[in-house]
């Protein structure tokens, strides 16, 4: 049986292309009234005409808390109380760590990290005050793995991975639930160029069906594939020289695996550049 979701009114950041498309895509076909968010604002109201469904596209820079807390409301002011915020915008640097623009450390933090915080910040209080909501952030595998040449972006979602799990146990009963998506490798812009590991390639309809299956069911840690969390919490109870070798077997090395001329266009334009849109 499919998975219902009608007229919850679910909101999602970066959506106007990638896993945030699909997404989005997934939850409409699923019933639910969806606002897509992103910095590409004309992207996104194109995105919402693309698909089918209640379906409707709105400007949100996930880096500014006034864009952000207008996004909200005006999501609010359209269908009623958020049911569902889906942090998905993210964005990444990939390289030598010495080597790394400042402009690229910066806007990681400010979009993979502040952003998913503001989003909790802006949109929790509500949820509680009403006794239920739902935040699903769509973190990485590198919440808990940390790729050489992803040193930074690994960072950020370590932080934000650490940041939910204190808010979570401060929400405890209040009918809030958090979850954390964290995927392998997705074939999108922002992994154009990279390795995967020992993981397949994954597409950005896997995420979207792990999202959409977590709010109908909730849990806090998801992994895509799922594999990745029983091996982790394996890895982990090895002595560190046997931990260090099952994880470069594991984990990529994207400093020497890269095509960095894959990756110069959506680097340019959203980590280093003119930063259009987040995409994820």
């Amino acid at each position: 049986m499919s998975i219902q979701l009608n007229h919850k009114v679910i909101a999602v950041t970066g959506g106007a292309q990638g896993i945030g498309r699909e997404i989005a895509k997934h939850l409409a076909t699923a019933g639910a009234r969806v606002a897509i968010g992103d910095r590409d604002a004309e992207g996104a109201r194109r995105t919402a005409a693309e698909l089918s469904g209640d379906v409707e596209g709105f400007d949100l820079d996930v880096t500014d808390t006034e864009s952000f807390a207008a996004f909200l409301a005006a999501v609010e002011a359209k269908w009623g109380p958020l049911d569902v915020l889906v942090n998905n915008a993210g964005v990444m640097w990939v390289g030598n760590f010495d080597e790394e623009p400042e402009s690229a450390t910066r806007r990681q933090l400010d979009v993979n990290l502040h952003g998913p915080i503001r989003g909790v910040k802006l949109a929790a209080p509500g949820m509680r005050a009403r006794g239920r909501g739902h935040i699903v952030t769509v973190a990485s595998a590198a919440s808990k793995l940390s790729p050489p040449g992803e040193s930074t972006y690994a960072a950020t979602k370590h932080g934000i991975f650490g940041y939910l799990s204190g808010v979570r146990s401060e929400l405890h009963k209040s009918g809030v639930q958090l979850s954390v998506v964290m995927p392998g490798v997705v074939d999108t812009e922002l992994a154009a160029g990279t390795a995967t590991g020992s993981a397949k390639m994954l597409q950005p309809e896997d995420v979207a069906r792990a999202v959409v299956a977590v709010i109908a069911k909730p849990k806090f840690e998801v992994y895509v594939p799922a594999f990745i969390g029983p091996a982790l919490r394996w890895v982990n109870v090895v002595p560190q020289a046997l931990r260090d070798v099952a994880m470069r077997k594991m984990v990529p090395n994207q400093v020497t695996s890269t095509d960095r001329s894959a990756r110069a266009a959506y680097e340019s334009r959203a980590v280093t550049g003119d930063h259009e849109g987040e995409k994820s």
